[in-house]
């Protein structure tokens, strides 16, 4: 090597080593949240919201409250402030319309929520929840048809429907069969995914390694939260007994694309409650 070659070998050394300590390499690293988490700051004020959650590192979100606005702002400010924030919005919830006559739900206004969400770059589009008077044996039978119309429909715009669980879906439904399972068996895999919530089917005494190995590749998006011992009560990643390592080395046979960290209360300020989530994310490489 001449010097004129060592010197510009140097030169773009030093060139990198500045970005890097500058900031602009492309070392981002996603870290989602599910804004329900922070919904009631979202009322006050969604974009300062949205740059407190990116100053503690999210840059990746799961909305939910779509009627025909984004939190009160049409898809185009909505868009301006996630721009504004560095945020990227990836999936959103919504809710069947069963119970609920808003716009937004599956049985009403569906192709322009589809429009809409896929104007702001989403992926994925989750029925979210089932209200108690939605639980019943009528109208489960009716699901699977209603998801697999909405899941072509969102299909065939680009995008991915898959179904939030709580705690309920595990109970008996019909033949000593739970709705969960009747969902996942009476669903198109390539149409109707799973968004799997670890708390809750935790909460149902569930274990989701046996949902990977019986039904690998349905579960492109989980939402991370964690749960109190003996209360059983919501509590910050780490604080609780949800084995989050054994379920992430399994995460390629479940088909994650993203997760989201999600807590739905806290007995601290919400944003201490994130921090301490957050940490202990960074310091466990299973997570990555």
């Amino acid at each position: 090597m001449n010097r004129k070659e060592f010197l510009s070998l140097s030169a773009l050394g030093i060139f990198a080593l500045s970005c890097k300590n500058l900031g602009m390499m492309n070392t981002k690293k996603t870290l989602g949240i599910q804004l329900y988490t922070v919904r009631n700051e979202l009322k006050e004020n969604v974009e300062k919201t949205l740059e407190k959650l990116a100053a503690l590192g999210f840059n990746t979100l799961e909305l939910y409250g779509y009627d025909g606005t984004f939190f009160g702002k049409s898809r185009s400010e909505f868009l301006q402030i996630l721009k504004n924030t560095g945020m990227k919005a990836v999936s959103s919830h919504h809710v069947t319309g069963f119970a609920s006559q808003g716009k937004g739900t599956l049985l009403n206004n569906w192709e322009k929520t589809i429009e809409d969400l896929k104007f702001l770059g989403c992926e994925f589009l989750v029925c979210s929840y089932l209200f108690p008077e939605e639980r019943t044996r009528e109208i489960y039978l009716k699901l699977p048809d209603l998801f697999g119309k909405c899941a072509l429909q969102a299909q065939n715009s680009g995008l991915q429907f898959a179904y939030h669980n709580h705690d309920f879906e595990f109970e008996n439904f019909e033949n000593n069969q739970n709705f969960y399972d009747f969902l996942l068996q009476k669903t198109d895999p390539m149409l109707v995914k799973m968004e799997l919530d670890l708390y809750w089917m935790a909460k149902a005494g569930k274990n989701p390694l046996k949902y990977f190995e019986k039904f690998p590749g349905r579960f492109p998006l989980w939402h991370v939260k964690d749960m109190e011992d003996e209360s059983k009560d919501f509590t910050e990643i780490g604080n609780g007994i949800i084995p989050f390592k054994n379920i992430f080395e399994e995460r390629k046979k479940a088909g994650l694309h993203y997760w989201f960290v999600e807590q739905d209360e806290s007995k601290r300020n919400m944003h201490e409650s994130l921090k301490i989530s957050r940490d202990y994310i960074r310091q466990h490489p299973f997570f990555k």
